[in-house]
């Protein structure tokens, strides 16, 4: 029988494999978007820790579920409509991944307690959402950084940057500097790490 554990990913991934967007995989291959991010962030956060809880691992898998439900274009043009998109889809995210751990035989404190991760409640001062956090920098450099920074007007993109790695962890930069990136996103985050 499978364990809870087993049960809440496979039930995360269950719904990962509805997204009705896709992402072509360099073995040509089609997969729904958000399972291929949902991989990666795991993927990275076996790079970062030898050993995971449980709990850290669901938040992990579970950080953009369903995010195609809640369009950025419903929201405001602009910072203020991008940060309540994105509350917005991590408490919805939170709140559908607690239900499954319960639903998985989780007690009700652990549901919440991957439902704040999620929703990166004490960044900087908590590990496992710091943890969360460099999985997502990390995911997003090495696979959407470069089409992203030809949408971008230049000076905005090395602010981005240059905010992407004020939220990751030395460990994090350590992993995102030994990335393999192209000429023109090298130079990018040259520009904007600047002397540090």
């Amino acid at each position: 029988m499978p364990s809870a554990f087993e049960h809440t990913l496979a039930a995360i991934d269950a719904l990962h494999a509805q997204d009705p967007r896709s992402t072509t995989l360099a073995d040509g291959t089609s997969q729904p978007q958000e399972l291929v991010y949902a991989q990666r962030m795991s993927r990275w956060l076996e790079q970062l820790q030898d050993a995971p809880s449980e709990l850290l691992c669901i938040a992990v898998r579970a950080q953009h579920l369903q995010r195609w439900q809640l369009a950025r274009s419903d929201y405001p043009e602009g910072r203020i409509g991008y940060l309540t998109w994105r509350r917005d889809q991590s408490a919805q995210a939170g709140d559908t991944t607690a239900k499954l751990m319960e639903e998985a035989g989780y007690s009700h404190e652990e549901a919440q307690r991957v439902a704040s991760m999620i929703r990166k409640q004490g960044l900087g001062r908590d590990s496992d959402v710091q943890a969360l956090e460099d999985c997502a920098c990390l995911v997003f450099l090495e696979n959407y950084f470069a089409d992203f920074s030809r949408k971008v007007e230049h000076d905005h993109m090395v602010r981005i940057v240059q905010k992407t790695w004020g939220k990751m962890s030395p460990q994090g930069h350590a992993l995102a500097l030994a990335l393999p990136m192209d000429d023109a996103c090298a130079a990018l985050v040259k520009e904007a790490l600047g002397n540090r």
